[in-house]
């Protein structure tokens, strides 16, 4: 199938941008609650709570804009996976459910049994709900049988396959380094300098995950390379993804963290365009019967709706943007305590 610039490709990047931003934005907020029970002292972790706590529930607004314009684009796609993914999409929400709660509710009282019973459910569901995301990638790669009405056909635990656990230890890795330089932004002091020492270590476990899933996916994934095979200049992409992640402990060296965070937020981005690249044209790969996979055509609406949807995301999306724009500008800086923080 070759590519044309039609409406069918637009939406197709167009989901890609959108979790693309939820995974750069909402990353480091799960990152950072990986990271949370590594850090010592009441306060230290109230401050790790507070630089996320003014974005984070508009990180997840990216997730929820993705979710609906798969709905509207590709209904089918949308109706397959998050009924074959059912039981591992109410582990994600309560994940994420449990994140909100233990944020809001961590400050309430002041005993110490009920600030750390929320600081493990804090840590807990972040690194569930990264490494259920990165199960979820981790299973289109690979392909998930469906049969020819183009419903799911497998099992929960069929979803618990060797090469998704690996994709889901590598995103937790990826979110892990992406906060550790997000906090290492936000903090400053004695917390600054003990959670500056965790990002290099962070940047070494991503990369040893990474290099393990590439390596798996050139084996035992061959679909997901083809793409790149019969676009040389593809490639490009690895490239620029090696030298964003080799750049990150240059800039942490030199005292750059903004620049640092750049460099994070890069590499994840060709990360995310490398997957997009190897799934295109489909939308689920179906495995082992390839003849019942769902691509952007099969799957998609009507050309007319296609069109309004698109009318409508150029006119949404300018909004989206100049929100979380301004909501990072209002809280940008370092983190300081008061009495309104959590």
């Amino acid at each position: 199938m070759s590519f044309t610039f039609d409406l069918n490709n637009i939406w197709f990047m167009l989901i890609g941008v959108l979790f693309t931003g939820y995974a750069i934005l909402d990353g480091f907020d799960l990152g950072a609650g990986a990271l949370h029970l590594l850090v010592r002292g009441d306060t230290n972790r109230r401050i790790i709570l507070n630089a996320i706590g003014p974005v984070w529930d508009g990180n997840e607004v990216w997730l929820v804009t993705g979710g609906g314009a798969l709905f509207a684009a590709f209904p089918e796609a949308y109706a397959t996976s998050f009924s074959g993914f059912y039981l591992a999409m109410v582990f994600l929400l309560v994940g994420l459910i449990f994140r909100a709660v233990a944020i809001d509710f961590r400050s309430k009282r002041s005993a110490a049994w009920w600030r750390n019973l929320w600081d493990i459910s804090f840590c807990a569901s972040s690194i569930i709900s990264a490494l259920l995301i990165g199960v979820a990638l981790g299973n289109i790669a690979r392909g998930i049988p469906l049969n020819a009405e183009h419903e799911f056909a497998g099992s929960f635990l069929g979803l618990l396959n060797p090469y998704a656990l690996l994709i889901g230890v590598t995103t937790v890795m990826l979110f892990v380094m992406h906060g550790s330089i997000y906090l290492v932004m936000k903090t400053e002091g004695e917390l600054h300098d003990t959670i500056r020492r965790r990002v290099n270590p962070a940047i070494i476990y991503f990369v040893i995950t990474y290099i393990a899933a590439t390596i798996a996916t050139l084996v035992y994934i061959p679909h997901m390379v083809q793409n790149l095979i019969a676009v040389p200049l593809l490639w490009i992409l690895p490239l620029l993804n090696a030298l964003a992640i080799a750049n990150i402990p240059r800039e942490i060296h030199h005292g750059r963290d903004f620049r640092a965070f750049l460099s994070s937020c890069a590499s994840m981005a060709a990360l995310l365009a490398l997957f997009g690249m190897g799934m295109w044209p489909y939308m689920i790969y179906s495995k082992p019967f390839a003849e019942n996979s769902l691509h952007i055509y099969n799957a998609s609406s009507s050309p007319e709706t296609l069109k309004i949807m698109f009318l409508i995301a150029v006119l949404g999306m300018p909004l989206v943007i100049s929100y979380t724009v301004s909501i990072y500008y209002i809280f940008r800086g370092k983190v300081k305590l008061d009495a309104s923080s959590y």
